[in-house]
């Protein structure tokens, strides 16, 4: 699965006279072998010593604002393939909100994704009383935004246009065709990208990354705030380097023996949002799915499906399932899914294609691509794909666009040019210090059940949020954010089993 951490000079700790030790068996081999002793094997010291130059943020793509807000950002420099140090490299944008009372630390953080930048995260997290005591970095993994270089699959035209591949396939084109088109997408992916860098944007590299950021920004051992798919690069940075971790909040967690974006278990955690919010909806009269709940998967599919052969002005299905989609990671999104929902049955779209848009754009698709085909189990036979998607349609009726074929077109990780670097686990993880787990119980994108997992594999204090929303810390929730607040800055863990609401 993972590969074994290398030691470095910041963690090797050794007696005098294991010094001497190994000074004699250096002579005794120089002696043995005058004539085969080459130069020393590179090692990743120049990495994890050098000094950050912290600037304005004004150049970084996505930078915008934040030098005015009090941030600054630098660049760190790390191997694209860890195990050639002295070959190409890549360089890591990063961001950091200092903090504006005593500082304890500084606190790495990740957004999600896969593909998600979090140069402008401290931004967000600005107010939060975490703030006040630990500066916190933000960063772009390596393939996105500020970092270079990039993962590129298709051009900006290509995506703008909308170019039929990966899950915007038209639904009723030939499987043939479908599967034609993800393979040239792979194939473009490695022609643009590189295999050496397709290769090395997995989880397992950017935990790597996260430890030289560490070793930069001067801090013997590792605070970070992960949310999301955040969540398994902090597991996957325990599981590599416990001994290096200070603290560790993972929010939302994507369970760690799965697929990173599992098909039925997502297809369930979204359709039990969408009961939930066409329950909220149905208390209006005027709710475009009616004021009966159990008639809301009816009354969508009705109001959506004909968008397959039809669409409106550039909303297809597709896009208005992304909206949908989009709508129910938090409930303050509910009421614009509801006017976006009238809007369509009065033949009107744009709410709902702008929905879209703003969520595709959230995040780079080819790096979330690129990490998904690295590390999710692969399909490649059509039958094993059918069965995922017809277990998914009876997960999720609500998306059920009806289309049932006996087989289902293989997606783009069947055709990926580079092997997998990983694949799901339970995490084996010694010594690690006591982390926070924070899940939510109506979680629609990492359901419940996978914080649970998590908390117990890395035996951390799980806070448990009963609600429906992707994630509770930071959100303004006193009753997440006080533990959680209190564990980074003392290192105090909650009480296992915390469990709490906003009512």
């Amino acid at each position: 699965m993972f590969k074994p951490r290398k030691a470095t000079a910041a963690s090797r700790r050794v007696t005098l006279p294991a010094v001497v030790a190994a000074m004699l068996l250096l002579v005794t081999a120089c002696a043995d072998n005058k004539n085969t002793v080459g130069p020393p094997a590179p090692t990743l010291d120049r990495y994890y010593q050098q000094n950050l130059a912290w600037g304005s943020c004004d150049d970084y793509q996505g930078g915008d604002g934040l030098t005015a807000a009090g941030i600054e950002c630098a660049r760190v420099t790390v191997p694209i393939d860890y195990g050639k140090p002295d070959g190409d490299t890549a360089r890591i944008a990063i961001s950091r909100l200092r903090a504006t009372g005593t500082r304890v630390a500084s606190m790495l953080t990740n957004p999600g994704g896969p593909g998600a930048a979090g140069l402008s995260l401290p931004l967000a997290l600005a107010k939060s009383p975490v703030a006040e005591r630990l500066d916190v970095i933000g960063m772009d993994v390596r393939g996105l935004g500020a970092s270079t270089p990039h993962v590129v699959c298709r051009s900006v035209a290509e995506f703008e246009t909308g170019q039929r591949v990966l899950g915007r396939t038209d639904p009723l084109a030939e499987i043939d065709q479908v599967e034609e088109e993800n393979e040239e997408y792979a194939n473009s992916c490695a022609r643009r990208t590189g295999l050496a860098l397709l290769g090395h944007v997995g989880t397992v590299d950017v935990a790597r990354d996260m430890d030289v950021v560490r070793a930069a920004l001067g801090e013997q051992k590792l605070t970070y705030f992960g949310g999301s798919y955040g969540t398994r690069l902090g597991s996957t940075y325990a599981e590599m380097f416990p001994d290096r971790v200070r603290a560790m909040v993972l929010d939302a967690a994507v369970d760690p023996t799965t697929n990173i974006g599992d098909q039925v278990i997502s297809a369930a955690g979204f359709q039990q949002a969408f009961d939930a919010y066409a329950a909220d909806c149905a208390k209006a009269p005027d709710c475009p799915l009616g004021t009966d709940p159990k008639k809301a998967n009816e009354n969508y599919r009705a109001l959506v499906t004909p968008l397959i052969k039809h669409p409106l002005r550039g909303l297809d299905y597709a896009a208005v399932t992304t909206a949908t989609i989009a709508s129910l990671y938090r409930p303050s999104d509910w009421p614009g899914l509801t006017k976006g929902l009238a809007d369509l049955a009065k033949g009107r779209g744009d709410g709902l294609l702008g929905a879209a848009g703003t969520y595709e754009a959230a995040s780079s698709d080819d790096v979330h691509r690129a990490v998904l085909c690295l590390e999710e189990v692969r399909v490649t036979d059509r039958a094993v794909a059918a069965d995922i998607a017809r277990r998914s349609r009876a997960a999720a009726p609500a998306f059920d666009d009806g289309l049932v074929n006996d087989s289902t077109p293989l997606d783009a990780c069947a055709f990926w040019p580079v092997p997998p670097t990983a694949q799901p686990h339970v995490p084996k993880v010694v010594g690690l210090p006591k982390t926070v787990v924070v899940a939510v119980t109506g979680d629609p994108a990492t359901p419940y059940p996978g914080g649970v997992t998590l908390a117990k594999t890395l035996g951390a204090a799980l806070i448990t949020y009963e609600g429906t929303q992707h994630g509770a810390a930071f959100e303004g929730i006193a009753c997440v954010d006080g533990p959680v607040v209190k564990y980074l800055v003392d290192l105090t863990p909650p009480a296992d089993g915390l469990r709490c609401s906003k009512s």
